[in-house]
């Protein structure tokens, strides 16, 4: 079984909206949880960290637009995205994990989902 399993990617014209959901098949309370993307030719990059208090954190080119937040009742991870733009086109995983560190630092993440592509046009 997966441990992370992403849903909700899709095609969208630039500045129209996704939510995607990731579903988790254990709680992992008290980790971090995250949002990653990866563009072709591009390496992984961090978009968006939630803290065990629910502190939250973004990457810089996406603050303002995107929203991560979870429904611990559902086991499930949300990334809100609104006025996506061409750069966001990427393939999204979701991530936790325990390891010392920030919720913004790949190094925290143990496990990983499989990614869902979210593809912007013009």
């Amino acid at each position: 079984q997966e441990p992370l399993v992403e849903s909700g990617g899709g095609s969208v014209q630039a500045g129209g909206s996704l939510t995607l959901s990731c579903v988790a098949s254990e709680n992992y309370r008290g980790y971090c949880l995250g949002w990653f993307r990866q563009a072709p030719g591009m390496e992984r990059e961090v978009v968006a960290g939630l803290e065990s208090d629910g502190t939250r954190g973004y990457a810089d080119s996406v603050e303002g637009r995107f929203n991560i937040s979870i429904d611990n009742a559902k086991d499930t991870l949300y990334l809100e995205m609104r006025d996506l733009q061409l750069d966001d086109t990427a393939i999204y995983s979701c991530a936790a994990g325990a390891n010392d560190g920030d919720c913004l630092w790949e190094s925290v993440y143990n496990y990983w989902g499989q990614g869902t592509q979210v593809t912007v046009s013009s």
